[in-house]
């Protein structure tokens, strides 16, 4: 490990790989790059300390480069212990960043590096599941004071949110990322769709052609998934709590039941619910000799593991990413030890869809800062205009135009008059 007085990440020789990493990323984040480049000139974020705890990628760097660039003092340390590139880390140390992370960090380095970037006072947080919040809405209350507000990236983290606001515990306003149209419709849905099959795909190398893959969810990641899955050739089911999203799912061709009976069928199952023990030890004993189990939500826990690793008669690695339980007398697989497979064994979301998301988060940033002290201490959205202007930088990036209203069909849209 190397450490120093702002950082402390794997190997330092792996800078140069990092920045080239990170440069391929610029590549195809044209819309991030233009929110950059006006930053630049504006600086909205002057002499603001910015505490991240997301996933620190090649994406993420080019977000903590486009906060820098706005003048923000930013610290960051990962949100989840399987997902940081260590390559990019070392990066970030050598521009001078402070930043705290590697990839397979244990529980104590986990919540010692959250502690890191809360030791520097951020007036803005971003989160991704809600771990800093969290910590700091609990063991350091004191400087909620002087937080504008915080972004957070990921329905789990909203989720965790909501229910503080319910609780009327949440103590400074949040922002949900999330929620623009240009992160969970596009980020959840075409991002975690291809990237969690890419992770299973490297942990595996397991045909899709012909298995029958449980996907646990039918939100935009559990569309995506699904999707995806049923692109390469699987037989697909759903599992759903929601009786609107099941019907979608049945609407798009899937079949849906109860995770008793998906877990005989099934075999590959992904989760991406936000919720806990989607997948149990009850299921897994009905599950086939060979069953895979794979995880797209925030938190591993979303397979029931301790109760898996009580109940099997053994565990071994078998390859990377990858461990073997005996249960009953049947190998089941657990990848990436239940973790956000599309970070554990693959590289998250390409960079395209990551460009949009941290639009969101730029623009949040400086819409909290904006608007400091004028927030209510809720859970709230960006204005659709906001949201509308990340779509058109994305268009614009890729090279495409769309046409604009004439004024008399802008008239017809503002007129109730006119009708048959």
């Amino acid at each position: 490990m190397d450490t120093g007085t702002n950082y402390e990440v794997k190997d330092l020789s792996l800078t140069s790989q990092g920045k080239n990493n990170i440069e391929l990323a610029e590549l195809n984040m044209g819309a991030l790059l233009e929110v950059k480049k006006r930053f630049e000139r504006e600086k909205p974020l002057k002499g603001i300390r910015v505490g991240l705890a997301l996933h620190v990628t090649k994406e993420t760097a080019v977000l903590v480069r486009t906060l820098s660039a706005g003048g923000a003092d930013v610290a960051i340390t990962g949100c989840n212990p399987l997902s940081t590139q260590d390559d990019v880390a070392a990066a970030l140390a050598d521009d001078g960043v402070k930043v705290w992370a590697y990839k397979g960090e244990t529980r104590e380095d986990y919540y010692r590096y959250i502690g890191n970037v809360i030791e520097t006072k951020p007036q803005i947080t971003i989160d991704d599941g809600c771990d800093l919040v969290s910590e700091i809405h609990k063991n350091h209350p004191q400087l909620i004071q002087d937080i504008i507000c915080g972004c957070e990236e990921t329905t789990t983290g909203i989720i965790r949110l909501q229910a503080m606001e319910a609780d009327n515990a949440l103590k400074y306003p949040m922002i949900a990322v999330n929620d623009n149209k240009t992160k969970h419709m596009v980020d959840n849905y075409y991002g975690t769709g291809q990237s969690t099959v890419d992770g299973i795909l490297r942990a595996t190398n397991v045909l899709f052609a012909g298995k029958t893959v449980v996907v646990s969810g039918y939100g935009s990641c559990g569309k995506g998934v699904a999707q995806r899955a049923k692109g390469l050739g699987a037989n697909v089911l759903i599992t759903e709590v929601d009786s609107f999203r099941a019907l979608q799912a049945v609407y798009d061709g899937f079949r849906v039941m109860r995770m008793k009976d998906a877990a005989q069928l099934g075999d590959i199952f992904v989760t991406v619910t936000g919720n806990k023990h989607i997948i149990r030890v009850e299921h897994m004993k009905r599950m086939k000799n060979g069953a895979i189990l794979a995880n797209s939500g925030h938190f591993d826990n979303e397979l029931q593991l301790d109760a898996l690793e009580q109940a099997s008669q053994s565990r071994r690695s078998v390859r990377p990413f990858m461990e073997e339980y005996i249960l009953e007398g049947k190998k089941i697989f657990v990848l990436g030890e239940g973790r956000l497979i599309n970070l554990a064994s693959a590289e998250g979301h390409p960079s395209e869809v990551m460009s949009t998301s941290f639009c969101g988060q730029s623009l949040a940033c400086e819409y909290g800062a904006k608007n400091k002290g004028k927030l209510p201490n809720k859970v709230l959205q960006l204005p659709e205009e906001l949201d509308n202007e990340i779509a058109s930088l994305q268009l614009s990036a890729m090279g495409t135009e769309i046409d604009d209203l004439t004024q008399e069909q802008a008239d017809y849209l503002n007129s109730w008059e006119e009708g048959t």
